[in-house]
């Protein structure tokens, strides 16, 4: 189960005040990988880190936008399954008098 959001900026509130990821997961057993990783985040949301990592707004925004992606790629399918089938009700049938 995923660590609350408070729990975590608690655990970087006490690396940034001088305690070691490693002394923290000692004491309150997320592993000391984690809660590095919170801190680095926590770094690049404030603008302090600029590593390549996107902050939690850029992949909030990011994953938006794939939802919006997929529900508009289905929209597209519904319609050209449509107008498919719009086509083929309005073909002739039996050969033209022209």
């Amino acid at each position: 189960m995923p660590y609350p959001p408070e729990f975590r900026r608690q655990m970087v509130e006490l690396v940034r005040s001088g305690r070691t990821p490693q002394d923290l997961a000692r004491e309150f057993k997320p592993n000391a990988q984690s809660i590095a990783h919170w801190v680095r985040q926590a770094e690049r949301d404030a603008g302090q880190r600029r590593d390549g990592g996107t902050t939690s707004a850029e992949r909030e925004e990011l994953s938006k936008l794939r939802r919006e992606n997929h529900r508009l790629r289905q929209e597209r399918d519904i319609l050209a399954k449509a107008a498919a089938w719009f086509a083929r009700d309005k073909t002739p049938s039996g050969p033209s008098n022209s």
